[in-house]
């Protein structure tokens, strides 16, 4: 993971995000011993198992096995990638990324970027502010009709944009910032000036883009403002109006309610709706993890950020036809990027808003959870007109495509409705599902390649894995003198690797998040957290009886499995044979008269 930024930098990296401190932002850390603990935030217990080991700048949660470095720790909290969230500590601690130190633009590009969320922010203290004036009352009393409280309208920071035509241009400019700055925000519009009689350019022209709207703040996951949303009254058009992209804003990149949905534990699925109003109703009638694509279609970008936050996606867009295509077009989306998805089956033709209206949160939470292929199969039964044997046929062909790639136990689940609906027996069926499979080379083909990983599975006994395992956390303490262990010590791939690690200096941190996957990441916390002891002589000792354990049991293995051969050995064969079980059994003798 680490390889993009240079090993010491993010070693200073660490050492100034204390581990400790940085936890200690989300979980409530008691000191015992030298290490600290705490309730895991990663899952809900009652009894503290989580401990921060600041010798180390590690964590590890012996509850639910999550371990880590502070940038593993900041990825899993904030749910963010490594560069994610190395960028998100360099940036509280004002250390620019090492690749942007030499650039010149860097600063002028960082201290706009910072303007351009400042204006963005007072904008939105700004629109708040008037709903609750004299001229934002038709906006609050449109909030209110469409049954939103003061709570969840605080909760989402909704707004109201004046009718004036320059009202929060003039606020900010008298906040000092530049009408260039509220430009590449999205907040004003700038025109060029009519031309005079006598052909010269008139002053440019500003006003506000939002006027007598309803305002929807959007908040990313880190709680920065970075554009808004903004609903229409009565017939004035276009009914919403968004923020085009900007230098802080790109609608594809994000979702609506990112900084609420970063904020729920232990969701089991995030509910992706179409319009700011569904997310906010939603939300008031209890409903958790729910977020809106941003005025466009879903993109392989917003899949990647949900897939953070949740195992799986329910898709609840609108029951109108252009809201089902885009159901469609979203279980693409989420397919590529490997996101199990559902589909809430809205009835009536009802959108999210209204349904929880009329059904409350219990019809909501009763709605049927559609398969994406149920789905795609309802939706392939319009296309054709089953009353005929051509349209029969064709649909039992298009069904077999999509039920081709289910595991048998998926397809049982169809074939009987399918049975009916078509009037084809299991056995015809079953034979067009298998001509609809793809060919192994088509699957090959589509197939994308793992990348190699080094296996952490030993062919050794656990007795001997456990004795690599904690002679590795002993000489992690950097308290063994170099002579006790060699790299023939270590027979797991991934052991013996971090073992050349150490002896080359590297951090034990270092070590971690150079591990890409997560369940081998926290096997590499664990055994490099700081063992019990503190006393080195005693370390050492624990060490030297690790290293004769050790040997002892590859030496007794290795004399069984020359004993196991040695009748089909003859001549010189069976003399070496022989003469190295003679060499280990001495070995062997000189070991446990040491131990």
């Amino acid at each position: 993971m680490a390889s993009r930024f240079p090993s010491a930098w993010l070693d200073e990296l660490r050492s100034r995000a204390d581990i400790v401190q940085v936890v200690s932002g989300y979980v409530t850390l008691k000191r015992n011993g030298h290490k600290y603990w705490g309730l895991c935030p990663f899952h809900g217990e009652k009894t503290a198992s989580f401990s921060v080991d600041p010798e180390r700048q590690l964590y590890y949660c012996f509850g639910c096995k999550a371990g880590g470095t502070v940038i593993s720790f900041i990825m899993e909290i904030e749910r963010l990638t490594f560069f994610e969230a190395v960028k998100f500590l360099a940036d509280q601690l004002h250390m620019p990324l090492p690749q942007m130190e030499e650039d010149p633009d860097y600063q002028r590009k960082r201290d706009q970027r910072e303007r351009l969320l400042s204006a963005n922010r007072e904008a939105a203290q700004f629109y708040h502010r008037e709903l609750f004036t004299p001229e934002g009352a038709p906006i609050y009393a449109y909030l209110q009709k469409r049954g939103l409280s003061d709570g969840v309208i605080r909760k989402f920071g909704l707004g109201a944009a004046p009718e004036g035509w320059d009202r929060l241009t003039t606020y900010l400019i008298e906040k000092g910032y530049s009408v260039d700055e509220l430009r590449l925000c999205g907040l004003t519009v700038v025109k060029e000036g009519e031309k005079r009689a006598d052909g010269t350019q008139g002053p440019p022209k500003t006003f506000d883009m939002f006027r007598n709207r309803a305002i929807f703040p959007i908040i990313d996951q880190y709680g920065n403002v970075l554009a808004f949303g903004g609903r229409a009254l009565g017939d004035q058009q276009p009914k919403y109006l968004n923020t085009s992209d900007t230098p802080v804003f790109n609608k594809r990149l994000g979702v609506y309610a990112a900084n609420l949905l970063r904020k729920e534990r232990h969701l089991e699925r995030v509910i992706l709706v179409e319009g700011y109003m569904d997310v906010v109703s939603l939300t008031q009638f209890g409903v958790p993890g729910v977020v809106a694509t941003l005025g466009t279609a879903l993109t392989n970008e917003q899949a990647k950020l949900l897939k953070r936050f949740a195992p799986r996606v329910y898709l609840s867009y609108d029951g109108d036809s252009a809201g089902q295509h885009a159901i469609l077009r979203g279980l693409d989306i989420l397919e590529q990027e490997g996101v199990p998805a559902r589909v809430l089956d809205f009835p009536d033709g009802l959108d999210p808003d209204e349904f929880i209206r009329r059904d409350g949160p219990e019809g909501f939470a009763h709605l049927p959870a559609l398969t994406p292929e149920t789905y795609r199969m309802r939706r392939l039964k319009e296309q054709f007109d089953l009353s005929t044997q051509e349209g029969r046929t064709d649909y039992a062909k298009a069904c077999a495509s999509i039920l081709a790639t289910l595991e048998p136990v998926e397809m049982e689940n169809h074939l009987q409705e399918l049975m009916i609906q078509t009037g084809f027996s299991r056995e015809v069926l079953l034979a067009q599902i298998g001509a609809s499979r793809p060919s192994a080379a088509e699957v090959t083909r589509q197939m994308q390649p793992a990348a190699p990983r080094r296996s952490t599975a030993p062919a050794i006994s656990g007795e001997e894995l456990r004795a690599q395992e904690l002679l590795l956390s002993l000489m992690a303490t950097g308290r063994l003198p170099g002579d006790i262990v060699t790299t023939e010590d270590f027979q797991d791939p991934l052991l013996k690797s971090l073992y050349e690690g150490l002896q080359s200096g590297a951090s034990p941190a270092s070590l971690v998040e150079r591990e890409e996957d997560e369940v081998t990441r926290a096997r590499v916390s664990k055994l490099l957290l700081t063992p019990p002891s503190e006393d080195t002589d005693q370390i050492i000792h624990m060490a030297q009886d690790c290293v004769r354990s050790m040997r002892l049991t590859r030496m007794e293995a290795r004399i069984q499995e020359i004993m196991r051969t040695i009748n089909s050995l003859s001549g010189e064969d069976k003399r070496s044979a022989m003469a190295e079980v003679t060499q280990l059994t001495r070995r062997i003798n000189e070991l446990k008269k040491a131990r």
